[in-house]
């Protein structure tokens, strides 16, 4: 008895630190409540809003979502396994009312168990759900080419306007003039991953340009050599401090 107990605790004992390395959910008032956000891993992440969950590309498998509710929506942005991965996908608790939202690219990919509740999204095209819009925006390398590890059209980077605000989440992109002329976004999600995506100053640069109230650099590999984001709000803060730059742990160790 006593070593099951023993057993009990230092499984607890673990599980207790295993969810204190992931970050609080950060609250943003909107004009119909509370939006919380959520980091989980890389370029994951979740939205609450007004009862209902989003995840945005469900990576790091179950333990990455413990203790989150299960999704109401989700949405992908590209096909590499850093965004589509079905691992993940099968490890969580998704029924048949789950709606996923989706390029084609991704859809051509997606198991077909996941095909009931699928709507397809091209860039520029949006939709409504639970009273949310939802509008595809590129994401892609520059310059193009049609050998680019993201070329245009392929994936979706994604804004979501709910109780009056407006949320854009870049996905895998470079600085694109669709990114530079973006307006009104009141909080960002922006990449930074090389060689996949752009560096710190192209970031830095397209933040600066259109202006987000908030930006959370994400997808970072977790690594400043790579992509050093206590630079990266530096550069912003040095000529626009009224853009807060959030810096959050999107590296926790689930395992």
């Amino acid at each position: 008895m006593y070593f099951k107990y023993c057993i009990f605790f230092f499984l607890l004992f673990n599980a207790t630190i295993c969810l204190a390395q992931r970050p609080d959910p950060d609250i943003i008032k909107t004009k119909k409540g509370d939006l919380a956000i959520q980091p989980i891993l890389h370029g994951t992440l979740v939205l609450q809003f007004e009862g209902k969950t989003i995840y945005v590309d469900p990576y790091g498998g179950a333990k990455a979502f413990a203790n989150i509710k299960n999704p109401d929506l989700i949405l992908i942005t590209d096909i590499h396994g850093d965004h589509l991965n079905t691992n993940t996908l099968n490890s969580l608790h998704i029924n048949s009312t789950v709606t996923f939202i989706v390029p084609q690219a991704v859809a051509d990919k997606l198991p077909e168990e996941y095909h009931k509740n699928l709507k397809i999204l091209k860039n520029g095209k949006s939709l409504k759900q639970f009273g949310i819009k939802i509008k595809a925006i590129p994401m892609y390398n520059l310059p193009e080419a049609v050998d680019a590890k993201h070329t245009k059209g392929r994936g979706n980077g994604y804004i979501l306007t709910m109780g009056g605000k407006n949320i854009y989440i870049s996905g895998d992109t470079e600085d694109i003039k669709e990114m530079r002329a973006l307006k009104n976004i009141d909080v960002a999600f922006i990449c930074m991953n090389l060689p996949y995506t752009m560096n710190i100053e192209q970031a830095a640069s397209a933040v600066l340009e259109f202006k987000p109230q908030i930006v959370y650099p994400y997808h970072y590999r977790g690594k400043p050599d790579m992509s050093d984001t206590a630079q990266f709000k530096n550069l912003v803060n040095t000529i626009n401090p009224n853009i807060e730059v959030r810096l959050r742990n999107w590296y926790a160790e689930y395992e």
